[in-house]
């Protein structure tokens, strides 16, 4: 596919790169990309043996040393540059996350949009890694305080986004003088080889060394070797929470330092003094994009009684408006999940709910044959569920388009619903009452990283730290200062004066 050749995609593909130059002599054993459109091969990658990430790693600790003295304008002049290379190729490479991971194309080109997004962002950033000044209690004194950056940096991504999750740090990292290990998903290889091809691209024009961006493939060996490596400070982990806790375990044990982004149960409440036809969209966005297959996706839906009946009936006239298909075409709402395990993990869960009690009222078959223009993959129809929240698999994240309503009557019984759940990411309400969107939005309220009002869950900007509290990890990634997790802080004081003061008043002279 000329999509494919352009972004430098070959039937056989190497996984480990530092930047300039890719590792070829190793491992024999392949990592094989299929489309989750109809299951067919695209092509094969190499896995990263031992030999080639220790090789990988020295060579990052090399370059780390040359661009840690480069001036962050200059490090913000190489980011601005990968951006324009990513406009260059956004429909190319918006087609290849489609094609690999199975989200609609419009999603693709967006999330491609969001790499060059942050890429902006951090251009600014370069010239805004601001310290402090303090006032000393002694005279003739100054303190303040600067930020140095960290030195290798591993980021380690999921499948459901490719690229965008990788350039939330990888941009944010490089203005701050860091080099970066990517680790990205055995199911989406190719999306990372190919942003790797962009940025080398970068990089041999501006003559500069090896090691800045590399790249290594493997499944979770592949992440403990990162995770166990003292020579990296710093590991930025995107996954489950299961992984989560073992990313986390392993890290602090070495005193290393983590950002975390794990799952979310995400939950939007509508109040009787919403506007209803806004939240009914902003939750078939939220609940159906990328098939569930988001952190951010609404799962759970906590309706005032008053509203409930009338706003579950436009929820399912809505759902049966929804294109389910090839997510190349146009007119696709909703492509396939990523695999038969997702699939079957969705079948199970709606099996666990109405075992429990809960009433299935729309959706939730598999689609073949007929039902679709193509064949293969793992098509489903996003389901609706009329649930208690109580219910164990309600507590759970299933990563699949299954939405759970439940039931409220006041807003303190919806709030402490909204809050019972073991992750926080991601959260909104939809009321046009001021004393409620404020109460949502207090210390009593939504105990998410990320709370809306009258906007949903799903689609953060750039512009402000992502990321969740409680088993969602504590993380902060993209915008706002979340810079300042991929940099140490150093205070420093200069005594300018003729004296020795010391703090606290203390007298301690020396004959």
């Amino acid at each position: 596919m000329e999509f494919l050749r352009k972004l430098g995609i070959e039937g056989t593909n190497h996984g480990t790169s530092t930047g300039q130059e890719s590792l070829g002599d190793g491992s024999q054993q392949m990592i094989e990309s299929a489309t989750p459109i109809d299951g067919s091969h695209i092509a094969e990658v190499s896995v990263t043996t031992r030999e080639q990430y220790d090789q990988v790693v020295t060579t990052a600790q090399d370059a780390f040393n040359e661009w840690r003295e480069t001036p962050a304008p200059k490090r913000g002049e190489i980011v601005r540059q990968i951006g324009l290379k990513l406009r260059e190729h956004k429909e190319d490479l918006g087609k290849l996350v489609t094609y690999e991971m199975g989200k609609i194309l419009q999603e693709g080109l967006g999330e491609v949009q969001e790499m060059i997004d942050i890429c902006d962002f951090a251009v600014g950033q370069s010239r805004q890694l601001y310290g402090k000044t303090m006032q000393s209690e002694r005279p003739q004194h100054r303190m303040y305080e600067q930020w140095h950056p960290l030195g290798p940096t591993g980021i380690i991504t999921a499948f459901n986004f490719p690229v965008a999750v990788w350039s939330w740090n990888a941009m944010i990292a490089a203005v701050c003088g860091d080099v970066m290990i990517w680790k990205p998903s055995e199911k989406v290889p190719l999306c990372a080889v190919a942003v790797q091809n962009i940025v080398s691209e970068v990089l041999r024009e501006n003559d500069l060394p090896e090691g800045i961006f590399n790249l290594v493939t493997g499944d979770k060996e592949v992440g403990e070797w990162m995770t166990n490596d003292e020579r990296l400070p710093l590991i930025s982990a995107t996954g489950s929470i299961r992984m989560g806790k073992q990313v986390a375990q392993t890290v602090g044990a070495r005193l290393g330092k983590t950002i975390l982004e794990l799952g979310g149960n995400n939950a939007i409440i509508v109040s009787e003094n919403a506007d209803l036809e806004m939240a009914a969209r902003a939750t078939v966005f939220g609940s159906v994009g990328t098939c569930g297959q988001r952190c951010t996706t609404t799962r759970r839906l906590i309706v005032q009684d008053t509203i409930f009946e009338d706003f579950k009936n436009r929820l399912v006239q809505l759902y049966k408006g929804v294109k389910i298909g090839n997510p190349l075409n146009d007119d696709t709402l909703v492509g396939p999940l990523v695999d038969g395990k997702a699939a079957e993990s969705m079948q199970q869960a709606l099996t666990e709910v109405q075992d429990s009690g809960g009433e299935l009222v729309y959706g939730g078959e598999l689609l073949e044959g007929n039902n679709l223009e193509v064949e293969g993959g793992h098509y489903v129809q996003p389901a609706i569920v009329v649930a208690k929240h109580d219910y164990p698999i309600v507590q759970e994240e299933t990563f699949a388009p299954i939405l759970y309503l439940i039931k409220y009557s006041d807003l303190d019984e919806a709030i402490a619903m909204h809050n019972s759940v073991r992750q926080g990411l991601s959260s909104a309400m939809f009321t046009l009452n001021l004393r409620e969107a404020e109460t949502f939005l207090s210390t009593r309220g939504s105990d998410c990283g990320i709370a809306n009002i009258n906007v949903g869950t799903s689609g953060a900007e750039i512009g402000g730290a992502f990321g969740g509290e409680k088993e969602t990890g504590g993380g902060r990634e993209s915008g706002s200062d979340a810079w300042k997790a991929y940099m140490r802080r150093q205070t420093n004081t200069i005594n300018w004066g003729k004296e020795m003061p010391l703090a606290q008043g203390i007298e301690f002279d020396v004959d």
